[in-house]
Parts: C-alpha cells; sequence; structure tokens
C-alpha cells in the first residue's frame, strides 16, 4: 500500500472533513484494487496498449514519462514498456507535471468532488493536496525554480490564472480578465507565462513577463491549447484545434511564420507537449505517444502497456409484476398546491386535475380527458384555477371556475407554455413560452387575464423553476442556473429575482456554493405575507426570511429531516404544504409540527381479456438471424401462450399478417421524456414501433405519471423504465440534476428510488467517482441497474451502462471521443471486455443529421405526417445543412462502433430526445448503425434482446417466446434484409393490446375483426 502511517497523518491534516469521508473510501479501494495477485471470480484484468485523450510530462532527467490513462497517474520509462500506477482509480487524476528535481508529480483531480490540484511522490507515496474549496483549479504547470504551481482556477466568476506558493501555500492571482484564461505554462527561464485566453478582443496565447505586462502572442480565433515553450525559451508549441483537423503547431516569440508540426491526419490531443532536446519534442496524438524531430517529418512512438483489474458486480436484478391488475397508490402526483383557505389540494396525475379536500381521503377528479392537464395553481379568492393542457395541439394556458366548472383557453400559443402562477391581486398570470429556437430556453410572461394582454418580462431562462410572485406584485423570483464561468456551462441552481417593470434582476441565495433542489416546483415559494421564501436544499424542506425587496434578511430555518417536494403555503402564511417522497404532509411554520395528509387514491394496470393470434408470414424472434415462417403466434391476455405453425380456423380473435414480418417490440434506451410533449407523445412511440423506452434523468414525479397513465390505458404509450434526476455532484446543470454532496442528503435521494420504484438510477457527469461506488453499490443490493457517461473507473466497480460515445464530461474533454471523433484501444477494450454496457446515440452525434442530408426520402413515412409539420421538417433539413461543414469527422464514430461490436461489446439504440425528435431520431439511431456497418441483425438484436436485458427484463420482454409479454411490431418488409423496412409499421401489439394505424394516428381504438 502506497499511503505511509507518517504520510497519511499529514494528509489527514490539510484535508476538510468531506475529503477526509472521501478518502476513508480511497484507501478501502486501494486495498482491494491493489491485490491484483489474488483476483476473485468477478475480477478482470484488461491490458491497455493506446489512450483517449491522455497527458503526458517527461521527467527532469530525461528518464521517465508521467502519463494519464483513464483518470489514473502512471509513470513510464522513456524507452517504453510496462506502465505503474502511482495513484488509484478514484481519483480522475489528470495532466501531470513535474517538480525541477524530479521527485514528485502535481495534477489535477476530482477526487472529493471538485477539480484541485494535487502531488504525489514519484514513487506514489505522499498523496497530498494543494489547493482546496468549493472552486475548480485545472491544468497544473510547476515553475522552474520549485517554489510554485501554476493552474487556471474559476474562483473569481470566470477562468483566470493563478499560482499557489508552495512555501506557505498562499495563492496569488496572475490574470485578471473577463474573458476565461487558461492552460498556463512557464518559460523555462520562469520569467514569463504563456497561457490560452478567450478575450473577446483578441482571442489566442497570451505571454505575462516578469513585470506582469500581458500581451498576445498569437491571434485566433479557433480553440486553443497547452501552450508549451522551448527549452531555450524563444519559442512555444501548442495544439490548435481548427475544423475537422487537430494539429501541433509552433511559432517564434521574436516573430516568425506559424509552423504546423504534425501531419495532417494526425488526431492530436489538446494537452502540452514535453521536450527531451532541443530538437526533440514528446507528445500524444492517435492513442500513442509521440517522438518528432524540428524540421523532421518522420515520428516515432513509444509504446506502453498498462494493466487494469475491473471487479464486476454480479447481482439479482429487481423483481417487476408486468401481470398484476390489483389497485396500487398513485404515485405520479405532479405539483400539488394547498389552496389559500388550506383547505383544499390540487394536483395532477393520470392526465387530470384532482381537487383533493383536506380531512376526506378520497380526491374529486376535475377534469376528465385522454389529454394531459397539469400544474394547476389556485386564484388568490380560490374560485380558479389556472393549469396548462394540450387539448388544441401544445400545452396552452386554460383557466376553470371551481363554481361552474367553465373553462377557457386564457392563451393558445404556437409553442407550449408551463408553469402558471397567479399574480396576488388575481388580475394577471405569469408562465413560461418555449423559444422554438432555443432548445430548453423559455421566455418568462405575464397575460392580463380581462384584456389578454401580454407582456415578457424575462428571455432566456434555462429551464428555470415556477415562477413566484411577491405579495406587491413588484417582483417576480425563480429558481436558475448561475454557472461558475463560460468556460463550462455548469454552475449552481439561485434565487432569480426578476422585477416585474424589467429593471435588472439579480442572483440571491441562502446558501452559499451551494445548489437548490431539481427546478421545477421546488421553490423558492414566497409567503402570501412577504415574509419568507420556501425552497428545498439537500433534499429537505427550508425557510428564509426576506424584505419587501426580496433581500434575504436572516439565517435559513430548517423545517423538515424527511425528503420533500413542491413546496405550497397556505394563505394565512402559517404552514407548508409538501410532498413527502409520496406522501402529501403539513408542516407548521412556527412550530415544526408535521401531520400527514391522508389521500386513498389508486390506479390499476389494463390487461387485456380473450385470446388473440397473429398469423405471422415471418417472424423475427430477437435472438436469431433466421425467420421462422408461416406460424401462429398464440397470445393470451398479455403474454405469449405458444408459437406454432399456422392452421387455419383458430380460436380467438386473428390478425392475418401472412404477407407481413412480426418483431419483438422496439426499445428506446435513451430520451428524456416531458408533459410538454403531449397525449400525442405516447402513441408516437408505439407508431415507430417502440413499445419500450428508458428514461434515464427525469422529474420522477412527471415520469410516474406518465407511466401510470400508460399502463392503466388512461393514454397510449409504451413501458417506461425510468429514473429520477441525474444523480450529480454539487454543480448542476440541467433542471433535472439533483445536487448530491453524500451523508444524509444522499441517502434521502437513494430510499426515494425505492420508494418510487425507480427502474434504474443514473449517475452524471459531476459525481465523484467515490459516491459513484456508493451509489451503485446501494443500487446493486436493491437490483438496480447504474448508468453514467463515465466509463473508468465505473466498470471497475461494476457500472452497469454508459451513456453516449461522447457527450458531456466534466473534464472539457472526453475520456471516450477525441475532438476529432475517435475513440481508442482503450475505449473498446475496456467496453468490450467489462460487459458494460454502451448506449452510443450516434445519432446525436452526426448520424441523423447525416442521414437527412444523404436520404432524400428520409421524412417520407405515415408516422412523420401524423407526428410531425411541414415547418418541423423544414426546420430539420435547414438544420443538417449547417451542420454540414462539420460533420466530416463523423465517420470516425461509425468505425468505433462498428470496432466495439466486432470485439464483443453490447450496444443498445437511444438517441436523447426531443433533443433531436423523439421517434424519428430513433430510426436514424438503427439506419446509422447499419450504414456504419454493422448487420440490420445486429442491429435489431441490440433493440430488442440486449436492450431488455439491460433494463433488467430480459425475462419477460425483448425476444418473441412462449411465456414473454406480447409486446410486438407488425411490419411490410423484410427488416433482416432492410433496417429502414422497420418504419413500415401496420400495427402494433403492446401487453397483448392490437393497436392498427388508425388508432395510433387518432388514439381512438378499433375493434379487431378476425382475418382469417
Amino acid at each position: 500500500m502506497a499511503y505511509k502511517k507518517k504520510t497519511l497523518a499529514r494528509i489527514l491534516k490539510t484535508m476538510s472533513a468531506s475529503a477526509k469521508a472521501m478518502l476513508a473510501g480511497i484507501l478501502l479501494f486501494t486495498l482491494v484494487s491493489s491485490k491484483s495477485t489474488a483476483l476473485n471470480a468477478d475480477s478482470l484484468k484488461v491490458t491497455i496498449t493506446e489512450g483517449t485523450n491522455m497527458a503526458i510530462a517527461l521527467s527532469p532527467d530525461k528518464a521517465t514519462l508521467a502519463m494519464d490513462i483513464q483518470g489514473t497517474i502512471w509513470t513510464l520509462p522513456i524507452t517504453g514498456g510496462k506502465a505503474k500506477a502511482i495513484t488509484d482509480a478514484l481519483g480522475d487524476c489528470r495532466q501531470p507535471t513535474w517538480s525541477p528535481d524530479g521527485t514528485q508529480i502535481a495534477f489535477q483531480s476530482y477526487r472529493d468532488g471538485n477539480f484541485h490540484i494535487w502531488k504525489i511522490n514519484k514513487d506514489g507515496t505522499g498523496l497530498k493536496q494543494i489547493t482546496f474549496g468549493v472552486y475548480h483549479d485545472r491544468e497544473p504547470h510547476w515553475s522552474p525554480d520549485g517554489t510554485a504551481i501554476a493552474f487556471s482556477s474559476d474562483r473569481n466568476g470566470n477562468y483566470d490564472i493563478w499560482k499557489i506558493v508552495l512555501k506557505n501555500d498562499s495563492l496569488v492571482r496572475l490574470t485578471d480578465h473577463p474573458g476565461n484564461d487558461y492552460f498556463p505554462a512557464f518559460s523555462a527561464d520562469g520569467k514569463s507565462l504563456a497561457y490560452v485566453s478567450e478575450r473577446s478582443a483578441a482571442a489566442g496565447i497570451y505571454i505575462s513577463d516578469a513585470g506582469g505586462q500581458h500581451q498576445l502572442f498569437v491571434h485566433s480565433k479557433e480553440k486553443l491549447a497547452s501552450p508549451m515553450w522551448h527549452p531555450s525559451s524563444n519559442q512555444i508549441i501548442f495544439n490548435s484545434l481548427i475544423p475537422n483537423a487537430s494539429t501541433l503547431d509552433i511559432v517564434k516569440t521574436g516573430g516568425g511564420d506559424w509552423q504546423t508540426l504534425s501531419d495532417s491526419t494526425e488526431d492530436v490531443f489538446p494537452f502540452k507537449p514535453s521536450w527531451l532536446s532541443e530538437t526533440e519534442f514528446l507528445y500524444t496524438a492517435d492513442g500513442q505517444i509521440k517522438l518528432r524531430n524540428l524540421g523532421d517529418k518522420s515520428v516515432k512512438t513509444i509504446a506502453f502497456t498498462a494493466e487494469l483489474n475491473l471487479m464486476r458486480d454480479k447481482y439479482a436484478p429487481k423483481t417487476r409484476d408486468f401481470d398484476s391488475v390489483k389497485p396500487k397508490p398513485v404515485q405520479g402526483i405532479r405539483s400539488p398546491i394547498v389552496s389559500n383557505n388550506g383547505k383544499f389540494i390540487a394536483f395532477a396525475a393520470l392526465g387530470d386535475i384532482w381537487i383533493l379536500e383536506i380531512g376526506k381521503p378520497k380526491p374529486v377528479q376535475v377534469t376528465n380527458d385522454v389529454f394531459i392537464d397539469v400544474d394547476p395553481v389556485w386564484s388568490p379568492d380560490d374560485k380558479w384555477l389556472a393549469f396548462t393542457s394540450d387539448r388544441n395541439g401544445n400545452m396552452d394556458l386554460w383557466i376553470r371556475e371551481i363554481k361552474t366548472g367553465a373553462e377557457t383557453c386564457l392563451f393558445d400559443a404556437a409553442d407550449n407554455l408551463k408553469f402558471p402562477s397567479w399574480s396576488p391581486d388575481g388580475n394577471k398570470i405569469a408562465f413560461y413560452q418555449a423559444d422554438p429556437k432555443a432548445y430548453s430556453r423559455n421566455t418568462l410572461s405575464i397575460i392580463d387575464i380581462k384584456t389578454k394582454k401580454l407582456e415578457s418580462i424575462y428571455g432566456g431562462l434555462f429551464e428555470a423553476s415556477q415562477p413566484s410572485w411577491s405579495p406587491d406584485g413588484k417582483y417576480v423570483v425563480v429558481s436558475s442556473l448561475e454557472s461558475y464561468s463560460t468556460r463550462f456551462r455548469e454552475g449552481l441552481s439561485k434565487f432569480l429575482i426578476i422585477p416585474a417593470d424589467k429593471s435588472e434582476a439579480r442572483f440571491a441565495s441562502p446558501a452559499s456554493e451551494r445548489s437548490l433542489a431539481t427546478r421545477g416546483k421546488n421553490g423558492p415559494v414566497i409567503s402570501p405575507d412577504g415574509s419568507s421564501i420556501a425552497y428545498i436544499l439537500d433534499n429537505v424542506l427550508w425557510t428564509v426570511p426576506i424584505d419587501n425587496q426580496l433581500n434575504i434578511t436572516g439565517p435559513p430555518k430548517q423545517l423538515t429531516n424527511e425528503l420533500a417536494e413542491d413546496p405550497s403555503w397556505s394563505g394565512d402564511s402559517r404552514s407548508i404544504v409538501f410532498l413527502a417522497t409520496d406522501k402529501l404532509k403539513k408542516v407548521t411554520v412556527a412550530s415544526g409540527h408535521i401531520e400527514p395528509i391522508w389521500m386513498d387514491f389508486t390506479w390499476k394496470a389494463k390487461k387485456p381479456e380473450g385470446r388473440l393470434v397473429i398469423h405471422a408470414g415471418r417472424v423475427f424472434n430477437g435472438k436469431t438471424e433466421q425467420y421462422l415462417e408461416n406460424v401462429d403466434v398464440v397470445i393470451e391476455k398479455n403474454r405469449i401462450k405458444e408459437i406454432v405453425p399456422h392452421q387455419a380456423g383458430r380460436r380467438g380473435n386473428v390478425v392475418n399478417a401472412s404477407k407481413q414480418t412480426l418483431i419483438p417490440g422496439l426499445f428506446e434506451m435513451h430520451t428524456h421524456q416531458n408533459a410538454q410533449l403531449g397525449e400525442k407523445g405516447g402513441r408516437l412511440w408505439l407508431a415507430y414501433g417502440v413499445t419500450s423506452i428508458r428514461e434515464p434523468g427525469t422529474d420522477p414525479y412527471d415520469a410516474l405519471e406518465r407511466k401510470e397513465s400508460w399502463n392503466s390505458g388512461k393514454r397510449l404509450g409504451p413501458r417506461s423504465f425510468f429514473t429520477g434526476g441525474h444523480m450529480e455532484g454539487n454543480r448542476i446543470y440541467y433542471n433535472r440534476n439533483t445536487s448530491n454532496v453524500g451523508g444524509a442528503q444522499l441517502d434521502l435521494e437513494l430510499n426515494r428510488a425505492l420508494t418510487l420504484g425507480y427502474d434504474m438510477i443514473k449517475t452524471y457527469v459531476g459525481l465523484s467517482d467515490i459516491l459513484q461506488k456508493q451509489v451503485t453499490e446501494f443500487a446493486h443490493k436493491n437490483g438496480l441497474p447504474v448508468s453514467s457517461h463515465e466509463i473508468y473507473p465505473a466498470m471497475g466497480f461494476g457500472v452497469d451502462g454508459v451513456e453516449h460515445i461522447g457527450a458531456t464530461s466534466r473534464r472539457g474533454y472526453s475520456p471516450k471521443l477525441t475532438a476529432l471523433n475517435k475513440s481508442y484501444q482503450d475505449v473498446t477494450e475496456l467496453v468490450s471486455k467489462s460487459g458494460m454496457y454502451m448506449t452510443p446515440t450516434i445519432s446525436l452525434h452526426g448520424g441523423f443529421n447525416a442521414l437527412i442530408q444523404s436520404d432524400k426520402s428520409f421524412f417520407d413515412h405515415w408516422q412523420f405526417t401524423t407526428f410531425y409539420s411541414e415547418k418541423q421538417k423544414e426546420s430539420l433539413n435547414s438544420a443538417a445543412a449547417r451542420a454540414a461543414g462539420s460533420n466530416k469527422t463523423y465517420h470516425h464514430v461509425e468505425k468505433s462502433i462498428v470496432s466495439l461490436m466486432q470485439k464483443g461489446a453490447k450496444l443498445t439504440p437511444g438517441t436523447d430526445s426531443p433533443i433531436i425528435p423523439s421517434g424519428l431520431s430513433y430510426h436514424a439511431e438503427l439506419q446509422s448503425w447499419v450504414k456504419a456497418g454493422l448487420s440490420p441483425f445486429e442491429t435489431l438484436r441490440a433493440a430488442t434482446l440486449w436492450s431488455a436485458e439491460e433494463v433488467g427484463a430480459g425475462k419477460d420482454l425483448g425476444t418473441i417466446e412462449p411465456g414473454k409479454l406480447a409486446d410486438m411490431v407488425i411490419l411490410d418488409g423484410d427488416p433482416l434484409r432492410q433496417i429502414k423496412d422497420i418504419l413500415n409499421v401496420k400495427a402494433v401489439i403492446k401487453n397483448g393490446e392490437y393497436l392498427d394505424i388508425e388508432t395510433l394516428k387518432t388514439g381512438k381504438q378499433a375493434l379487431i375483426k378476425n382475418q382469417d
């Protein structure tokens, strides 16, 4: 073990409490993983010979390389050979730099949930954290005299260059500019510093001299990275990312031509090169460590191997009951809100609005239609409800008079509306209007109820929470994202106080450097008397005192220890009603007394009766490449009874598909659905042959409303396998991200997964490896699979799946995919050997636009004309044309997924819809796989059998076999020969229920006529 007793004591002395807790997990992991000679049956050794986006640094004596591979620091002789790991796998350690005396290596690490600078002795002892706090410190470079380490940090509102003086750990800020400055590098003599800057006046590489003067050295509009000085300090070498190419370039400091040193075909990684001599330099590209000479086009490689041990967890998946029709408690309770008189609670569930009279457990159904009616809010006099509904095609604003039941569409908008909020005087309603040109961006608008005059007061809000009015109507407050910098998108959810007169808005927070709960219905909510704001933080309910300008005037007060959602005030400001995971409760603010609000509200699954027989000309069973021909698939209730040779006159309703092909229902493995997609969103999936969707990140109550509505038959839709919000670290981005810092808060979030019946858990990019390991252990103990954006060390402790072949990473670059869309041997070997599933979403990475450009008939199918418009078609064509120039490296993604499949990796299809259109993009994904070189059989097996196995439902779904659930699609054509034929949907059977084209188009189910 690398940690000696005295060294550990020094580490603990310098660490924060949270870092100490994480270190305990690190030590345990190190003890287990270090025993490589005594691997148990679930362990696997993987040898790495290439690295994706790996960085190197050369020791001062030119004998040893430090390198990062998949988040571990390794050392390697300059001659190559076997690399030695000197850090464990849980730190996400990257971008090493040597001390001038060659005894230590510094690097950036995410060990405590933020990027900080750490150092370690070259033999793996003496691990020590150097920088601390809630900010991110990146890209260290050791000064030539050894007294300081320069790094970039966002500790002042954007990225600047800082240095830490090692003798006293004091911090010195070296740049101060609104443009982000990063990738610092000392000159060989230590007198100058080069860095990259995004300054709007002139972006590029800057140099600061000993006197603190900063001058532009290289001006470029392209993305530059990692400048490094020549030993003579008269040249600087750096990386340039230009359209469809990544190059290594050099420029003389005294002026001269910009020279490109790399070949045009090389995939140069964006990290600092190292000088072996005055003419020889080392860099990483194409998955390798490369050596070149100035003026010489020849290149050598330094071969290496690195061994990683993977501990694969075996666990039993959760038991699912697909057959019971017993009543179950309704858990999909959306946006419960107490009336001002405190006597009633309005909420949405099963697609409609309901009102519960407190003290009477049976809620009363207020609306009753096939459409989605959501987000009710009371008028101040309790005589009206406002809500949104898709009755007219989009989510529009409606009001309903309680006494008469009269309903009026107050605003029929061209685009979706959401989150209405009634003004205190009852004359206006605030709500969000979707911006059709910007995904998930909304404008906060106010409508006058009498005149219907509309006014927009704040635009460009990214997934903000439901607005709340101040009592005097002068302010609206929401929860909104404030990013730490413009370099990276992540930040904190805070109060955003928006004046109704459109004067300047401002952020405020009751908890410094902490993120509020998910941005939906979790506050801030201003009390009717204007004295307090209620909100959710760390999954519990708080209030904080405010003045009439919404300034925070005192310390917060915690009101619950149990998980709380959706707080709403009574009109007297004395109590707050909230959702305690799956139960309604009321807390008295003054005393903290909590009492339950009983509700008896159930639903039950729809299950067909009788016998259905599909006479199929061909059957793809999901497992073999050969069709079964001329067979009868006999379905009793919701399961397949038998598959037998066709025989005329069989008992039951017979569907004649003798000229057609029957396939298992398809799985869409990565989509983020929401109520805004409306009633037709469920039919759309079925129309495209998708009978099951997997939602790896959503509002769980919204997902449960969908699941319960679809399963009960209230609306048509597929099966839903869902999770709640992304399990994120302290910094977040999406409104559905849950900010997790460990301890009791994390326990509450994990226990919610069990209570609400999650089908999986999704850990997101900002969750530290140590907390991800904790989440995975909990999930597997309870039979739940875990997925993330990470491959290592995630697969090392059993994470089941990885989303996207590239996509968002906390590092600013991906460990799976380079800027030129290439993945190397470390990625393909780890994914294929580990057994981890990958949902690559290559349609999102360029396949969708490529197909639009190459296939003139791409939109020519009945599903598109039913669910989409000519305007949307024009918009998609336009977007694909604009993307064509930047899509020239997409073919590398195609090569990677073929390589993964050939090596034995299990891929499953998903799209990240509705970022790209639901259903349509799914078929683009399947077509993209085949275009890349996979066979239709491999593609369809992944879309059926493998997908069912990944969600843990392989015993019930994914194939056409006796005993399986009857989820199937009837098609024209031969999909094992032509993948596009799966668009030729003629009918769908979901849970034994036959749905023809007319039903899928209109939602009106027709009776089956015996067709035999």
